[in-house]
């Protein structure tokens, strides 16, 4: 893309709707970017501290859409995502909105309803979940996987490279949901066997320090081992920023699409019962490390007692 159409995106007038844990960093990554920016949330302290930032506040969603051509939504369930865009009151009563970027986690199924019903008023929908924590929203480095019609991304492209890597999955929407939940079903089971391994070696007597040092050195390390067990298990903080509630929703989306297709999920369905326990005992506000706080209580043991000194964790 050349360097006028670069500008000319520069200009556009971009809304969000939903500025929490997630939506909250990606808008200010688009409002350091120079984008004239219109939000809303229903925590409206969440929405003060974006208009702090130099963000136009808006009292709703309409609002949003009938002030900015593209709107991102970050929402939390399937079901508030078909609200907000469907609903009354919704971005499809909008004046202005010709875009929604969507890069909540829905499943495919819904995602595809919500692109139906907004091409019914002339608006694009834009399947866009993003891969990355809190971490990566803050400082740009989110996966954007995206599937959208080939020349929406290309006006969209240089606005999702301000929070991100954009990886196009295809032009079907609900193509980049099925990406999201087969990665997000793969880090939930990499927490999960983690935590079983690693509890086990605390039974036995082991240090789990040294385990995770050794395992990231062999053919084990996985996401949990390299990340969430040194930043969130071990110190005992269980903080890593992901829900246990958000997880347990992505994993059941996944197995349940990955049944309709007739693909097997043996392991999937293990993992689901895994987070339906760890939502159950600690609830879904809890972080989904504590997944290996279930396993703990059931061997009668603790992971990070035995290395984590102060010393230890530095």
């Amino acid at each position: 893309m050349g360097a006028d159409s670069n500008d000319s995106a520069q200009l556009e007038t971009l809304g969000f709707v939903g500025v929490g844990t997630m939506g909250g960093p990606m808008s200010r990554r688009l409002l350091d970017a120079g984008y004239p920016l219109h939000v809303t949330d229903l925590a409206r302290n969440a929405v003060q501290s974006l208009a702090e930032a130099g963000a136009v506040p808006a009292d709703d969603v309409v609002a949003v859409a009938s002030a900015a051509t593209t709107v991102f939504l970050s929402l939390p369930t399937p079901e508030t995502v078909e609200r907000v865009c469907l609903g009354p009151g919704g971005v499809h009563e909008g004046t202005a909105v010709k875009r929604v970027v969507d890069v909540s986690t829905t499943g495919p199924k819904t995602a595809a309803r919500i692109a139906a019903g907004l091409a019914e008023k002339g608006i694009t929908y834009v399947d866009a979940p993003v891969s990355g924590g809190i971490a990566g929203a803050t400082n740009g480095k989110l996966a954007i996987m995206v599937s959208c019609p080939a020349a929406t991304l290309d006006v969209l492209e240089p606005i999702l490279r301000n929070m991100g890597r954009v990886f196009f999955i295809g032009e079907g929407p609900g193509q980049a949901q099925t990406m999201k939940l087969a990665n997000n079903l793969m880090a939930a089971a990499a927490l999960a066997i983690a935590s079983e391994a690693v509890v086990m070696g605390v039974k036995a007597g082991l240090d789990p320090k040294v385990m995770i040092d050794v395992i990231n050195a062999s053919s084990g390390r996985n996401s949990a081992t390299e990340d969430k067990f040194p930043k969130a298990v071990l110190p005992r903080t269980f903080d890593f920023g992901f829900a246990t509630g958000l997880s347990y929703k992505d994993v059941r989306l996944c197995v349940d699409e990955s049944e309709a297709l007739g693909v097997p999920m043996v392991v999937g369905a293990a993992v689901r019962q895994m987070l339906a326990v760890t939502n159950s005992l600690y609830g879904p506000e809890s972080d989904f490390t504590s997944m290996v706080r279930v396993v703990e209580n059931w061997a009668g043991v603790e992971v990070g007692s035995a290395a984590t000194s102060e010393g230890e964790r530095q």
